[in-house]
């Protein structure tokens, strides 16, 4: 029994020691982040650990100043369910409300995911006076569009990823007519998921690729969200002699697609300007290799190994040192970075008000992961570049061996695009 004591009493004293090293870090009541995420699809469970790591990060470094205190960051997940099929917007709606009124969190960071409700929250945002950093999913244009036409309303929602009219114009587009230039193709066929920002995304590329001299095939073919057969469209693809695939979809199914494309040897390149299945570190063994070949949009740099930013390899390792796997896809490498910049603009601002960290936030001159990160002044989102030295710069890598290799943009690629053995000519 004295024995059992003395164990008992020495716990206690460790337990005391680590509370005297950690409490003057954590004396200050938490900053706490509300992060509205789908938390059962890539884009919400990567920008879910994404946050939790830099907040990890930042407190074990002490915290964020704000003006004469220290404080943690706390964080606050929440399930929108907004990738769910069938699931309404008001879902989502409900689970912003929930984070502002009921969990009174100071800030937003992540979602909601799915674009229509991450418009439909703006009014709430507005009304409640709340900044939010939208980091994952929701590349609908009208996001930023819809701030610039009332910057006043508006002046607290900013996003920090990429968004579909960049994606097309300043990354697909030259991404495209680069492998047009090197292995002489030029018919295309469009597959998108039926939700706005992939109906809208389909619709833009189709129009330019068009003025750009490509045959584009008929229009967009459009997949409900949940399919599980694609075998119409890729027999079509082959049939009607496309080259390219652009496949358009956030939904998990795009596995099964990319499967079909190989038992099929459909003999055009898979490119998936958003593609969530092929996106993730475990994609090859999942598919057996199947998946080689497809070319991967993953919004930002840092969502697969590159040297962007003398940052990049450091969140990648982190990310992969804490979770067992690198950054699985869009939104990892931009949730982490908003807390960093959130952090950031508190320091700045001196305060937690929402006006003053939105002013803050709209003067951010940061280099990032994934580039240097500033926002527009009358839209808020994030300044894109294909130069990390300008801008926050996208990555789009091939699968190839059984790695992701980053081919675009050139001044952070490690490799060259390749052809399926099936369609060289």
């Amino acid at each position: 029994m004295q024995q059992k004591a003395k164990m008992a009493l020495a716990v206690l004293a460790a337990i005391a020691a680590l509370i005297s090293v950690w409490a003057p870090a954590f004396a200050e009541k938490p900053i706490v982040i509300g992060a509205p995420l789908a938390t059962s699809f890539l884009y919400g469970w990567d920008a879910e650990k994404a946050i939790k790591l830099a907040v990890e990060e930042i407190n074990a470094a002490g915290g964020v100043k704000v003006g004469n205190e220290k404080r943690p960051f706390a964080v606050d997940v929440i399930d929108t369910r907004d990738l769910e099929p069938g699931v309404p917007v008001s879902e989502a709606l409900l689970a912003v409300e929930k984070l502002i009124l009921e969990k009174n969190v100071d800030f937003l960071i992540g979602g909601p995911v799915r674009s229509e409700a991450a418009l439909a929250a703006m009014s709430l945002l507005a009304k409640n006076k709340k900044v939010s950093i939208l980091t994952t999913g929701a590349l609908t244009p009208k996001y930023h569009e819809t701030v610039a036409e009332n910057p006043d309303k508006y002046k607290y929602c900013f996003r920090i990823s990429g968004e579909a009219k960049w994606m097309v114009g300043g990354e697909l587009v030259p991404c495209l007519e680069q492998i047009g230039k090197t292995f002489n193709l030029n018919r295309l066929m469009i597959m998108v998921q039926d939700v706005a920002h992939a109906r809208m995304g389909g619709k833009i590329l189709a129009g330019v690729m068009a003025k750009k001299g490509w045959q584009v095939i008929g229009e967009p073919i459009v997949f409900p969200t949940g399919a599980t057969d694609f075998s119409t469209g890729l027999l079509d693809a082959k049939k009607q002699n496309a080259q390219v695939i652009i496949i358009w979809m956030d939904m998990p199914e795009t596995a099964i697609l990319l499967k079909q494309w190989y038992d099929m040897k459909v003999p055009a390149l898979p490119f998936g300007t958003i593609i969530a299945a092929a996106e993730q570190p475990g994609f090859w063994k999942a598919t057996e290799g199947k998946g080689e070949f497809c070319l991967a949009n993953v919004v930002n740099a840092g969502n697969a190994p590159s040297n962007a930013t003398p940052w990049t390899m450091k969140f990648v390792d982190a990310y992969t040192k804490k979770y067992g796997l690198e950054p699985e896809g869009y939104g990892t490498s931009s949730s982490y970075m908003a807390v960093y910049t959130l952090k950031d603009a508190i320091e700045r601002a001196g305060s937690l008000d929402s006006d003053k960290v939105a002013d803050a936030l709209k003067k951010t001159d940061l280099m990032g992961v994934y580039g240097r990160i500033r926002f527009d002044p009358k839209s808020n989102q994030v300044i894109p570049s294909q130069d990390p030295a300008e801008g926050a710069v996208g990555t789009i890598f091939q699968w190839q061996a059984g790695k992701r290799v980053v081919v675009f943009p050139p001044k952070i690629a490690v490799g060259e695009i390749k052809l399926p053995p099936w369609m060289k000519q």
